[in-house]
């Protein structure tokens, strides 16, 4: 017996690698930094996580939700990003939120009754600023001023992570890949660092916030 028929996603994330799999009996749909995704179906969503933060928000009563995925603590000017790319400015974290609640809230999403999860934001690129705890301290803060109902949270620590979530139940389940040498992940957010440096070398903006003075 094969593989079931997998359907279309929703109009807007044809983009996302998704995949049958067969452990699970379910749909996947795996994230790259920079990317968000939303389903009122029962798929699972999975991502891995070194000093970026990944936020699961769902509404139980919808039965609609996702997850981003992103690198970068705060927006950057909007006349330096490039629109016509989905993920240009999903990789910092004040665009990634609303992106991922307005199509939640699109899809039939109630603000009042969203829920969160929230993992990642280690310290895994050795050699660079703390871009997890900067991600860490932008999240807590949206999530405070949004007034959203944050459920559960894994971040901080030295450990890459795998994350799962399963929208329609809010279900999650984390692993931190304490095995998986952490330059696997440091290597992987470096080149996408390199990558957005690259892309953004002729735009006037830095890549990463400057700390907020003591």
């Amino acid at each position: 017996m094969g593989r079931p028929q997998i359907k279309p996603p929703l109009a807007g994330f044809e983009h996302i690698n998704r995949y049958w799999d067969p452990m699970r009996q379910m749909v996947s749909a795996k994230l790259r930094p920079g990317e968000y995704y939303v389903t009122n179906r029962p798929e699972n969503l999975v991502t891995t996580l070194g000093s970026c933060i990944a936020v699961c928000l769902w509404d139980p009563k919808a039965a609609v939700g996702g997850m981003n995925h992103f690198m970068l603590p705060g927006g950057c000017d909007p006349n330096v990003i490039d629109f016509t790319k989905p993920n240009d400015a999903t990789r910092y974290g004040s665009y990634a939120m609303e992106h991922l609640v307005n199509s939640i809230l699109e899809h039939g999403g109630v603000r009042s009754r969203l829920l969160v999860k929230i993992a990642g934001g280690g310290r895994v690129l050795r050699n660079a600023t703390d871009v997890g705890a900067r991600n860490i301290t932008f999240i807590f803060e949206y999530i405070r001023t949004e007034c959203l109902q944050m459920v559960s949270q894994h971040v901080g620590g030295q450990w890459p992570r795998k994350l799962c979530f399963q929208p329609m139940t809010g279900a999650a389940q984390l692993k931190e890949l304490r095995h998986l040498a952490n330059t696997t992940i440091s290597e992987r957010e470096a080149n996408y660092a390199n990558e957005v440096r690259n892309e953004l070398r002729d735009r006037p903006v830095e890549i990463f916030d400057k700390p907020s003075a003591q």
